[in-house]
């Protein structure tokens, strides 16, 4: 392996609440991540650009935030000609590699849009074994598109599948084109026991794949940056025994609306809880408003969920650690710069939510944060200091000697992670979730959160110190006019900071 250049192992979930890691939560089995909190910093302060999937990873890979790079809400694209950190990698020697869920483009495709992660494409198996890349600057890429049983899979993991022997592997998924069974139902599904063969799960496959990458780099003496992108705890909650059973229902405590919560709250919040909610028959629509379903689900079938979302994280914690003792076992440990995180996070019943939403709570913006690096990232520490996503791609790159483009936004946390001062005070997370409906943007520091809406007079507020649940939206209180427009102050310049320069100047006119 060369010298002076550390490989990158970036390891992420979908959709984790960061409460999810044994270091945090006696209730959950993750001993993998707990083994990285020990050995590395959890920072337990870190936000997503967007708390969607699609423009959250083309953050992480970009740099940039979501209205910069252009994948700004779920069925958009991020468009291959957008510089990537892979391509800027890949060009100091690097071996690229993105295994697992990708994301970057819609269920659809269109002429000026074209997409292949969509059906057919997705089910057409010649062309993924004809197809491992170049892709958004990875020289190689092994992918799958679906969560669960979801009818999207095929790709990469379904020849993996079928080569492990599973040849009737789409009896275990809906099938394409997929019934008129209605998105309720859909919805509904909880706390399902999955009779695929847990050696042939998705995470299984992406930590055997990862591991396969790791010694090709390590046979090929090249330094690597490799994506493992593991697919879950994201719905629909399934999972294989014994995990599904690993998790007793009864002894989960999903969150739950708080009475009047939501009576200070713009009138979105407050539909949710609706029984003939509104949003709801506008996602039916197409407009894919995530969470408007919350009035479909019992208090019994919110505990099997979240015993079978628990069991889907130890499931994953089993085959992140499978990862590291790779690292281990090739002697590449100490030269090796791991992060695991998330997209996002997640609701199961906090302020009567589901899955994810149009609600910039910290159950959904906060996301499981770890780094560690021997030698350089300091040990069993824990911070603070804010981190955001979109820092992942200039961190990188500080850390490898690279220049970070003045097109990216994002800030180096490459001292933060070594224990100096903090890189950023704020944090800032986009929501364009459709074209009708819900454009805004959240502002946070070490004690505030405000969230302001394109249109309209409404907004958040909240104190995350006295009120750490937010539950008393104080943006209507005339007591707290003065923080409010301190903080709207405060996002004016977080937005100029932000803001991307593609190009010096070079002269005076």
């Amino acid at each position: 392996m060369a010298s002076g250049k550390p490989n990158i192992l970036l390891i992420t979930s979908d959709q984790q609440h960061h409460s999810t890691l044994g270091k945090v939560n006696p209730r959950i089995h993750t001993p993998a991540l707990d083994r990285l909190c020990d050995e590395g910093t959890r920072f337990d302060r870190a936000y997503c650009p967007n708390p969607t999937c699609t423009p959250t990873r083309a953050s992480i890979i970009t740099g940039m935030y979501p209205s910069q790079h252009g994948a700004w809400s779920l069925g958009t694209k991020l468009f291959e000609d957008v510089p990537t950190l892979g391509q800027m990698l890949g060009e100091a020697g690097y071996f690229t590699s993105l295994i697992g869920k990708a994301h970057f483009q819609p269920l659809a495709s269109r002429p000026g849009m074209e997409s292949i992660e969509c059906q057919p494409i997705l089910r057409d198996l010649d062309f993924w074994r004809k197809f491992h890349g170049p892709w958004y600057g990875f020289e190689h890429v092994e992918t799958a598109r679906m969560h669960g049983d979801e009818s999207h899979a095929g790709q990469h993991y379904a020849i993996w599948m079928e080569e492990k022997g599973l040849k009737n592997w789409q009896d275990y998924f809906f099938p394409w084109p997929p019934q008129k069974t209605g998105r309720p139902n859909y919805y509904q599904r909880s706390g399902i026991a999955w009779s695929l063969p847990e050696e042939l799960h998705y995470s299984c496959w992406t930590a055997e794949r990862s591991i396969a990458q790791i010694e090709r780099a390590a046979a090929e003496s090249r330094p690597f940056f490799l994506w493992s992108s593991f697919h879950d705890p994201h719905p629909p909650y399934i999972v294989p025994e014994p995990w599904a059973s690993m998790y007793d229902p009864d002894e989960m405590e999903p969150g739950r609306l708080i009475d009047e919560e939501h009576e200070g709250n713009p009138i979105h919040f407050r539909k949710t809880q609706e029984k003939d909610d509104e949003w709801w028959k506008e996602a039916r629509r197409g407009e894919a408003i995530h969470g408007g379903h919350c009035h479909l689900h019992t208090e019994k079938e919110l505990r099997k969920s979240m015993a079978i979302y628990y069991g889907m994280t130890s499931l994953m914690d089993r085959e992140i650690g499978r990862i590291l003792d790779s690292l281990d076992r090739l002697g590449l440990a100490d030269n090796t710069i791991v992060v695991f995180t998330t997209d996002h996070g997640h609701f199961l019943g906090q302020h009567g939510l589901i899955a994810k939403a149009i609600h910039h709570y910290e159950d959904l913006l906060r996301i499981p944060f770890l780094v560690r690096w021997p030698g350089k990232v300091p040990a069993n520490a824990v911070s603070e200091s804010i981190q955001n996503l979109v820092d992942l791609a200039p961190t990188f790159l500080t850390a490898t000697g690279k220049e970070v483009p003045g097109a990216m936004t994002g800030v180096s946390q490459l001292g933060t992670w070594q224990g100096s001062e903090p890189a950023r005070a704020w944090s800032v997370t986009e929501n364009h979730h459709g074209t009708r409906h819900f454009h805004f943007r959240s502002y946070v520091n070490q004690r505030y959160k405000i969230t302001v809406y394109r249109d309209g007079q409404d907004g958040e507020l909240f104190d995350l110190v006295d009120d750490p649940d937010e539950v008393r939206n104080l943006w209507h209180d005339p007591a707290a006019a003065e923080i409010k427009c301190r903080l709207l102050h405060e996002f004016m310049q977080a937005t100029l900071q932000s803001e991307p320069m593609r190009m010096p100047r070079i002269a005076g006119a």
